[in-house]
């Protein structure tokens, strides 16, 4: 069964990244590893615009576990990319992040991907703490269930 193309519509958070020349590999595209930046990206973005997150202070921290990315089209500087972000899953010390990277003003995307977060505290950076409720009410406007087809479905 093929995967849905997911499209602008199914993330409730867009943020436009500007390609750099340095983002294009020897074939002339984004090289895969910078997908994982705009991911990385949207949701720090995210997390410090809503004020949830404090890089030198927060009690916890966010360690990714587990990531993945599909490559449906390709794209290359000096494209402009579009990050959408989306939450499919809100657990108690863990939140499931899904990403959406659209090329300049395309309505489906170009890759999708994932990360999940396992949340835990700053000072030993081991045991999973349960998330606060300042990051719960900060990730709430992007919870989403997973379309039929997509990545989380």
């Amino acid at each position: 069964m093929e995967k849905r193309r997911p499209v602008r519509a199914d993330y409730p958070h867009l943020l436009e990244i500007p390609t750099r020349w340095s983002d294009n590999d020897v074939y002339a595209h984004v090289n895969n590893v910078v997908y994982y930046s705009f991911f990385d990206t949207v949701v720090a973005r995210w997390l410090l615009g809503s004020g949830a997150l404090h890089l030198q202070d927060s009690p916890v921290i966010g360690l990714v576990v587990e990531t993945g990315c599909r490559f449906m089209g390709p794209i290359a500087f000096p494209d402009l990319v579009t990050a959408g972000l989306r939450v499919a899953r809100l657990g108690n010390t863990s939140v499931r992040y899904e990403i959406g990277i659209f090329r300049n003003a395309e309505e489906a995307a170009s890759a999708e991907g994932h990360f999940i977060h396992v949340y835990v505290d700053r000072a030993t950076q081991k045991i999973p703490t349960p998330l606060p409720q300042a990051l719960r009410d900060a990730l709430a406007p992007l919870v989403v269930t997973p379309q039929p087809g997509s990545v989380a479905g």
